[in-house]
């Protein structure tokens, strides 16, 4: 089916980071589901948008800051914004679902408008709420499908590491450094499974943080794709991590984990799958030793 079937095309707007996008992800997948042999395309942030295609079951990728949604904040609703939203049988968005002008302008523009707000109300596990709002079923496990582009793309990063098969793979960074462990913690949890070999992973918040994981001896990659983190997080098998999009990515793609929250209810926001979550505040007070006893098996002395 090409993208110009105009009638078989359903659009989903999703304005959230990773973590949000992860939790989201049983409640697009039942999107996918439910709409059949339809078109399902993802507006989100660009990486995040692109990372979806084929891993989280939907066809195509948009970014959220295409000029045509700009065309939904105006008075008059430019024609380019008419004939891109006008050509989906439907659009499902968590965008801007609180603005009068912005639901006014889509539903005029689009066959079909569903609205929804980007925080669900109430309690319960976020990908639980995501799914009640679509009308989904039971099934709220995130799931990351892996292409062979990904696996391909962390069998290089280990290459480049030397060949040397990591066993331990460390999150160290959030969105919000009072969510981030202090990173002397990690360094002292990684000479604590120096026989691992454990990897650390680092996104473009975290930059500084390299400088002195390196001085420590402590193996780091930065830059990777979402996809490749996702796999590599599968074939290491194991991981620590901050309250983080990326321990949700890691977690989802069936990794072992555990992870650190501090001020975050864990109950609304911790990654599904096999995480233990430990939790204190100040988060600085809880120690490596404790956390190298939750990780188990293989920390030295």
């Amino acid at each position: 089916m090409g993208a110009g079937d105009t009638g078989r095309r359903v659009l989903v707007i999703f304005p959230g980071a990773l973590g949000d996008l992860i939790c989201f992800a049983p409640a697009l997948r039942e999107l996918v589901r439910r709409y059949g042999d339809y078109r399902v395309e993802l507006m989100a942030r660009s990486e995040l948008a692109r990372f979806a295609v084929g891993r989280l079951g939907v066809a195509a990728a948009h970014s959220l800051d295409r000029a045509e949604v700009g065309g939904l904040f105006v008075g008059a609703v430019p024609p380019a914004t008419r004939q891109f939203f006008g050509a989906f049988a439907a659009v499902h968005s968590f965008f801007a679902a609180g603005d009068p002008g912005f639901r006014a302008a889509l539903s005029a523009v689009a066959r079909e408008a569903h609205f929804y707000p980007f925080r669900p109300p109430g309690e319960g596990h976020m990908a639980e709420a995501y799914l009640g709002l679509v009308g989904g079923g039971m099934d709220a496990e995130p799931g990351v499908v892996l292409l062979a582009e990904d696996r391909a793309a962390a069998s290089a990063v280990v290459t480049r590491m030397g060949g040397r098969e990591p066993g331990l793979l460390l999150l160290p960074g959030s969105g919000s450094r009072a969510k981030n462990w202090p990173v002397e913690n990690f360094i002292a949890l990684a000479e604590m499974f120096a026989a691992r070999d454990p990897l650390a992973v680092l996104g473009p918040a975290e930059e500084d943080l390299g400088p002195r994981l390196r001085e420590s001896r402590v193996a780091v990659v930065r830059g990777l794709e979402l996809g490749t983190v996702a796999a590599l997080a599968a074939r290491v098998g194991v991981f620590v991590g901050n309250d983080s999009g990326v321990s949700h990515l890691a977690a989802a793609a069936g990794a072992r984990g555990v992870v650190l929250f501090g001020p975050t209810d864990p109950a609304r926001w911790r990654p599904r799958g096999a995480v233990r979550v430990m939790r204190r505040e100040p988060l600085a007070a809880l120690t490596p030793a404790e956390v190298a006893a939750a990780v188990g098996g293989g920390a030295e002395g």
